[in-house]
């Protein structure tokens, strides 16, 4: 979930340690001090009276400094942080109740208990799958930190790791090729696990600003943003799916060899094996460098390999960088724009048909699903459920069987030929509700950013789409849109764009108009269509009760124009506003807008919200 979202849905109080974290940061004249003293002149009492639109772009500011105040906490190895931030950072657990999050922290150190006494066997016994290189790896690292961690005894000081000491371990860690949970492992042979209480655990990770708690929900939640930080911070490059989507790609002799290096059992089946590297935190740079080729290979076989592995696999066909480094710096760079990215690629609605359609072909889906995010509700098969958890369409598709998937295509009737993920994804693609999604990108004409989303359209095009959307709009607000009427009444002169017919003789006129430009400010030329528009209509006996301008923004200028100008009872409405009025009409209990609440000069979206949730 979203930074911004979070701190909509909490009180003051509960925002509170991570404002005080930010405030702090602030005090200490961060890199962007500029811009953030910008969003903060307009504030009376400081950062606790910014909205959370401007908290998120603080944050945003501050980044950076925020990375490096976690470094300094996350230093004092005896906190086990790392234990508490693998938790958080997996798919899935950024909203968590709080007995889920006891439950899946008393798992996780179950877990690590198990896998040490299993470490410590394979280390004692000749005949363990280890190799002896490997075993030799681990016993070097375990050396050097024993060293680094009782080195203080010998100065009657308490027993730690220093900063220092931790950037050198995990240099060597690096070298060595040990995977996350690796090194967490071997930490732990030696420094003793302590189990706190869940409630100080949450108050520890509220207060470093980590976590956000709603007592009255009960529930933790942790920002997509953060979590990103998180990730960086374990030096986790990418989230699980983006490493799930990449390893699936592979063949299996590939994951076979990639489990050999990272003592994983090669006996499981191949998607066992792949959840398994997941879980064992194997860098996906590690993967990429070194793990996935034969022995001998050569720098330039190595770039050709990956490039091939991501064009062909991946559909990735820019992937950036002359050397090995660099291209998978633009891979990486790539899932996380794909992460940071509120696209879903389809539309809600067609989301949700496609999760409705998947539980009826795949009975065993939702459990997997939850199994797999470790998601605490019953059923979890719901579009806006998910993408709170930020998963979407593609990340589940990722996670179904091959044969399961054309199983599935073949009862559907969907596309056998090519890719079977991108042709479900094409299949539930909801031409109309994905144009609705994007009506403000189509209102300012922004054809770049309808690319992106998956819509082809003509720039010509565009005018005519915008007007044909906002009639959908109005129809599903329960207007009577009348193209008969309208047609009627119609000159070749003049040609109003929507008439809504009220009965009874009254009609309102609504004009739409797209523009590149920021602030919208032709009244000469609107003005003078509109006053035709409404003389036509009163010359065939329709009384026109109200005139509205549909547009991306209005100039202050056009708005002072449009308020001296009284003959026209014109009010003007963003496509912005129009939109957040339609969603929250979807879920209100009115089956009709009524049109009394278009009564602004410029209309007040927030007023006619607050009005439908009444009811």
């Amino acid at each position: 979930m979203k930074l911004e979202k979070i701190l909509d849905k909490l009180g003051s109080l509960e925002k509170n340690s991570f404002i005080k974290v930010i405030d702090n940061i602030i005090s200490k004249n961060p890199e962007n001090n500029k811009e953030i003293d910008k969003i903060l002149s307009s504030a009376d009492k400081g950062l606790k009276s910014v909205d959370s639109q401007n908290i998120s772009k603080i944050f945003l500011l501050t980044q950076n400094e925020f990375y490096n105040y976690l470094k300094s906490e996350f230093q004092d190895t005896s906190s086990q942080l790392d234990i508490l931030i693998d938790i958080i950072i997996r798919d899935g657990n950024c909203i968590m109740k709080q007995d889920w999050f006891s439950r899946l922290y008393d798992n996780e150190i179950k877990h690590l208990k198990n896998r040490l006494k299993q470490l410590k066997s394979d280390l004692d016994n000749d005949k363990s799958e280890l190799s002896e290189s490997r075993k030799r790896d681990y016993k070097i690292y375990n050396s050097c930190l024993k060293t680094a961690y009782n080195n203080d005894l010998i100065n009657n000081r308490e027993a730690k790791i220093t900063f220092d000491e931790l950037s050198i371990i995990l240099t060597l860690s690096k070298s060595l090729g040990l995977s996350q949970e690796e090194v967490k492992l071997i930490n732990y042979t030696i420094i003793p696990i302590k189990k706190d209480e869940i409630l100080e655990i949450i108050n520890s990770l509220k207060n470093i600003g980590v976590i956000f708690y709603s007592k009255k929900e009960n529930t933790v939640y942790v920002a997509d943003e953060i979590v990103r930080l998180l990730r960086k911070l374990r030096e986790k490059e990418v989230g699980d799916k983006f490493l799930r989507r990449t390893l699936k790609i592979m063949r299996q002799p590939t994951i076979n060899q990639i489990s050999k290096i990272h003592n994983i059992n090669r006996k499981l089946g191949q998607s066992e094996k792949i959840e398994e590297i997941i879980k064992e935190g194997v860098s996906i740079r590690g993967i990429l460098e070194n793990d996935i080729y034969k022995e001998g290979t050569t720098l330039t076989e190595k770039k050709k390999q990956l490039t091939e592995l991501c064009e062909k696999g991946l559909g990735i066909k820019s992937l950036k960088g002359s050397t090995l480094d660099d291209k998978i710096d633009s891979l990486i760079s790539h899932f996380e724009n794909i992460e940071k990215d509120e696209k879903v690629g389809i539309s809600i609605d067609g989301y949700e048909k496609m999760l409705i359609e998947l539980n009826e072909s795949l009975p065993k889906l939702n459990k997997q699903l939850k199994e797999q995010f470790e998601l605490q509700d019953e059923f979890v098969l719901k579009a806006n459920f998910l993408l709170d958890y930020n998963i979407k369409p593609r990340d589940i598709l990722d996670l179904i069987a091959k044969e399961d998937l054309t199983k599935f295509t073949k009862e559907y009737g969907i596309k056998q030929r090519g890719d079977d993920i991108l042709n479900v994804l094409e299949n539930y693609k909801d031409a109309e509700n994905l144009y609705l999604e994007n009506y403000e990108n189509v209102a300012y004409r922004n054809l770049n950013e309808l690319k992106e989303n998956g819509i082809s359209i003509k720039e010509s095009e565009l005018g005519l789409k915008f007007e044909e959307l906002t009639k959908t709009i109005f129809s599903k607000l329960g207007f009577n849109v009348d193209e008969k009427l309208k047609k009627s009444i119609n000159t070749s002169k003049d040609q109003i764009d929507i008439l809504l017919n009220i009965d009874n003789n009254e009609v309102i006129i609504v004009e739409c108009k797209t523009s590149k430009e920021r602030g919208y400010n032709k009244f000469s030329s609107v003005s003078r269509q509109i006053k035709s528009y409404r003389k036509l209509a009163e010359s065939c006996n329709l009384r026109v009760i109200k005139t509205l301008l549909v547009a991306p923004e209005f100039s202050d200028d056009f708005i002072t124009d449009c308020e001296m100008d009284m003959e026209m009872n014109l009010s003007l409405i963003t496509a912005s506003s129009l939109m957040k009025i339609f969603e929250e009409f979807k879920i209100s209990k009115h089956t009709s807008l009524p049109h009394v609440l278009f009564r602004d000069i410029v209309i007040n979206e927030e007023r006619i919200i607050k009005a439908l949730k009444k009811k």
